[in-house]
Parts: structure tokens; sequence; C-alpha cells
């Protein structure tokens, strides 16, 4: 579904693109957050020479009532016009996500078996029948949302952008997805940089040790000692986008 013409989008929370050299990096935010919060890794990859599509995934940065409509087809669907964006003028292309954003990613490695590398921050990729069944009957019983998962952060000076209701039937579809890629996620090739908080009250970090175990291609981990689940724009912002980074140009050559 597609926002109403008079959305107005939050501050700070618009799509971002930066214009670069022949490596690309897409990168990609998270569940009921918008764009702001994966800004800073975004300008980390422009400053180091990559051209940037960081898109406002369908529903995201405008009100939950915009996301109610949305589902994983409609934020896939987004992901893959910004890949296409940036393959089109790039020759080697690398992907960044936070949380439902780092399951996006995988998608996209999955999707696109040419992607260079990936890089995924708490991301959401472990199968949860239990959550699946409680939300689903949250649904049945005729609930469209619950309290928000929001600005999980360590920093006492920085608060996450996000909503404060989670949207009911976008989680579930969110849920099914994650369930769906799990076949791919073995297939796959691309090196991975995996990087986990310990401390995450949102996405557990076994979902981070289940990725590592089923990933087909190289993992290489970091530990975000210092952060909670939306670490990108935590304590260990700058580990993350210094490690992204290198990462990234290791593997673009």
């Amino acid at each position: 579904m597609s926002e109403s013409s008079d959305t107005t989008v939050l501050p700070g929370a618009e799509a971002w693109s930066a214009d670069g050299g022949t490596h690309g990096a897409l990168v990609l935010h998270g569940f009921t957050g918008n764009p702001s919060s994966m800004r800073p890794l975004a300008e980390a990859f422009a400053a180091a020479g990559f051209a940037v599509e960081l898109p406002r995934l369908p529903g995201h940065g405008t009100t939950v009532d915009d996301m109610l409509t949305t589902s994983f087809a409609d934020w896939s669907a987004e992901v893959d016009a910004a890949y296409q964006r940036l393959a089109a003028r790039c020759d080697r292309v690398v992907v960044a996500g936070l949380s439902m954003g780092g399951t996006l990613t995988l998608w996209t490695a999955v999707q696109h078996p040419e992607v260079a590398a990936i890089v995924c921050v708490n991301p959401a990729a472990k199968p949860d029948d239990d959550m699946r069944s409680f939300i689903q009957g949250l649904v049945d019983a005729g609930e469209t949302v619950m309290p928000g998962i929001g600005s999980d952060v360590a920093d006492p000076e920085v608060t996450e952008s996000a909503y404060d209701q989670v949207p009911l039937a976008p989680l579930l579809s969110m849920i099914d997805a994650v369930d769906a890629l799990q076949p791919g996620l073995a297939e796959a090739t691309c090196p991975l940089l995996l990087c986990t908080s310990p401390q995450d009250h949102v996405v557990p970090p076994a979902n981070s040790d289940h990725l590592a175990a089923v990933w087909g291609g190289p993992v290489e981990r970091v530990v975000l000692e210092h952060s909670y689940h939306v670490a990108t724009i935590d304590l260990d912002r700058e580990l993350i986008a210094q490690r992204a980074v290198a990462f990234a140009r290791a593997a673009c050559g």
C-alpha cells in the first residue's frame, strides 16, 4: 500500500542518498524506525567514497496509521528498487541493515547473489513460533497495535525517532518473512559482518547466533559491549561504522 499524498515525514526521517564512486552501499532501517537510525552509518559509507541509498520504508517515519496497511512485501519492494538504483551506477554493492533492516539485508543477499557483502546489526533472523502465536492471538482478539519497542538505547543522550506503538499485522508479515528466508540463508555465499549487542531488549542475541550457524558464506562477528538494540546510534556507533566500512572496502576490492 502507498501512503497518502499529504503524508508528513518526521524531521530527520527522510530517505537519503549520496553520489560516490564505483562501489555502492544500501543501508536499511528497522521495524517502526526510520532512516535517522541509520544515517550515521550511511554518512560513514559516503565519506569513504561509496554511493549510498538509505530508503525510507513504506509506512515508516510518518504515523503508525500509515504503517498498519503495509507489510514485508511493501518494504522489500522499496528495498529492491533502491538496490536497483545503486546497481545501475555501481560495479559492486554492499548492503547493511539494523534489526528488520538486517532481515531485509539477508533477503536482498538471497535475491541478489551478486551482492559483494552484507552487514547485519542485531538482525531478526531466527524463527519464533511462540512470538508468532502471541501476536496472532492479539490480532484474532481484534487488537491492531501494542506498546512500542523503539529507542532501546544505552546512551542517555540519545533517543530513537520511532513509533510508540507496534502495528501487529505488519509484525506478523515480518515474522513470516523470517521463516520464509531460512532455506536461502544456507545457500548464500557472500561475506557477512555480524554485529551483536549482548544487551538487546528487542531482538534476542540468539538471532545472531542462529544466523552465524546457518549462513552459507564466511562470517565475521563483532560484539557491541556498550550498546542496546539500536546500536547504530548508540555508544558503539563509531565502532560499527569503522568495521562496516573496512569490511565493505575489502569485499569490494
